[in-house]
Parts: structure tokens; sequence; C-alpha cells
């Protein structure tokens, strides 16, 4: 708290200090003002502007068509309400895999688009050098391992990953390479709780888990889904912590009822003039406002 009481904006050096002292680090994702805004209140320690917005907000099956613009708008929405959270901005896909010299102008450009805190890219050992150059622009990296939604048309399905040893110890090699490079933090997505323990153990960097057990050094989940808002699909590790589509759908049920028998809107919500307005519009001879 700072000398007026208020909670002080989060830094990479109070997330690591957390990681030390065995503080959980909570994070939701956001893609508007509104949430943004209860996340704030909600006093979260992170937030992600998520390319998940191409699922839940613009109603894509995959990550994969969501755009530069379109997540700078996204975290513009967020960061006008976020003043103390530490924000996260996903990189798209197809914004840094390739020319890295294109990757580091896409992840400044997101930087002074939005006054996000950090960018997040999927990936191991392969993005590694980007990253350094990322970093060394003065960039905080977020590194994401594990299941890869950007990846989807390779591995064909949102299953476990790393199950299998040899796909683990390569898990553990990137973690390490990613680290190497710079990141300050790493998300470990839907992969086995004890893999997630051992990586966490390795580093010294922070993990953020999402599906991969409770010991690692933070969560992140999709806001949508553990309010109940988006119901498309339900994955194994989310926990419903509201049920908003319903509370959602009975009230606009209940409106459209009420609009339909003229229960709505009634005197309560309309405006009507008094009588000592009514004698002024009879002097000015106002016909059309008591016709």
């Amino acid at each position: 708290m700072s000398v007026e009481g208020k909670v002080k904006p989060t830094t990479i050096s109070k997330l690591l200090a957390m990681k030390q002292n065995g503080e959980k680090i909570a994070m939701l994702t956001a893609y508007d003002y509104t949430f943004a805004s209860i996340a704030e209140q909600a006093q979260m320690d992170m937030i992600l502007v998520g390319d998940s917005a191409a699922n839940v907000m613009a109603g894509y099956e995959t990550t994969l068509p969501i755009t530069v613009d379109n997540m700078i708008y996204h975290a513009q929405c967020v960061t006008r309400a976020a003043k103390t959270p530490f924000v996260v901005v996903d990189m798209p896909f197809g914004s840094y895999q390739g020319n890295s010299d294109v990757a580091v102008a896409n992840a400044i450009r997101i930087m002074k688009e939005t006054g996000a805190s950090a960018i997040k890219m999927e990936g191991g050992i392969e993005i590694a050098d980007t990253i350094k150059k990322i970093v060394n622009c003065g960039i905080p990296v977020v590194g994401h391992l594990g299941l890869a939604p950007q990846s989807i048309n390779k591995y064909g399905s949102y299953g476990v990953r790393a199950k299998e040893q040899q796909e683990a110890e390569k898990l553990m090699s990137d973690a390490l390479a990613l680290q190497e490079a710079g990141c300050f933090a790493i998300t470990l997505e839907k992969i086995p709780a004890e893999l997630a323990t051992k990586v966490t153990k390795a580093l010294d960097v922070i993990t953020i888990g999402i599906g991969a057990g409770v010991n690692c050094d933070g969560q992140i989940v999709v806001t949508d889904d553990i309010m109940g808002k988006f119901t498309d699909f339900a994955p194994k590790f989310v926990k419903k912590f509201a049920n908003l589509h319903d509370t959602v759908l009975d009230g606009v049920r209940q409106y459209s009822k009420e609009v339909k028998d003229l229960e709505f809107p009634s005197k309560k919500e309309s405006f009507e003039l008094n009588e000592r307005e009514k004698e002024i519009i009879i002097k000015k001879k106002w016909k059309v406002l008591i016709q």
C-alpha cells in the first residue's frame, strides 16, 4: 500500500518476490473495460489480454484469426480500467513466428499503443532468439509452453501435452531456454501436475499454471469460463465460480416478456410532465407535447 492507502501497481519485482515468498499469484483474462474494472476492484495480481478473445469475443473456433490490431483494441480497453494489475498481452499467431525483426516491431507497437506491461508468446527454444531481441528492447516477455492453441493444426487436438517422456524432456529444456532468453514468467498449459511441479522447482522465473496443478507459482483461467459466461465447451480444469450465462439469460427473457406485456417501461422508468410544466407548455402553445 502507498502512503495514501492506494494499492500500488504490480511490478515484475513484486511478482518475483511473491514466488520467492511462496505467495501464489492470481491472474485472469480480460478483453474489455467492464471485466478489467472488476479485476481491478478485486485486486487481481495480473491480467492477460488473451488471444482467446478470438473464441469468447468473436466466436472463432481457434485463436488463429485474431490480429495485432484486434489485440491492441482489446488491450486498450483493458488498460483504461486496470491500473494496478500487471497487464500482459498475447502476441497473436503470425505476428512473431517468422521474421524476428517483424516480431520486434509488433511487440513495440503493442506496448506503445496499449500501455500494457508485457507481452506473451507461445513456443520454446525455436523462438528463443526472437524473445532475446524483444527483451533487449526493454519489453518484458511471458513464455508459454504445453498446450499451444496457436499450434492446434500441428497437434490436432486440445489434449493434455507432455505425457510422454520425450515431450516432457523437451518441455523442460524449452522452459530453461525461455528463462535463459529473458522471460520473467512462463505459462504452463494443460500438462501433468507432476511435470509442472518439476519445472517450477527448476526455474528461477515465475510459472503460471492453467490446467497444470496447484504447485505452479500462480494460476490463470479464462474469466468467461469460470464465471459461466462462455458455455460452448468447458475444459476439465475449469471450476465455475458463478453462472452468468443463466443469470443473464433469465434477465433477458424477463425483459422481453415485460416489453411484450406492456409492463416495461412503467411510469417508474418513464418521464412525464408535472402540472407546472404542463401550464407553461399550454401558455407557450406547445400543443404537440400535451395532446
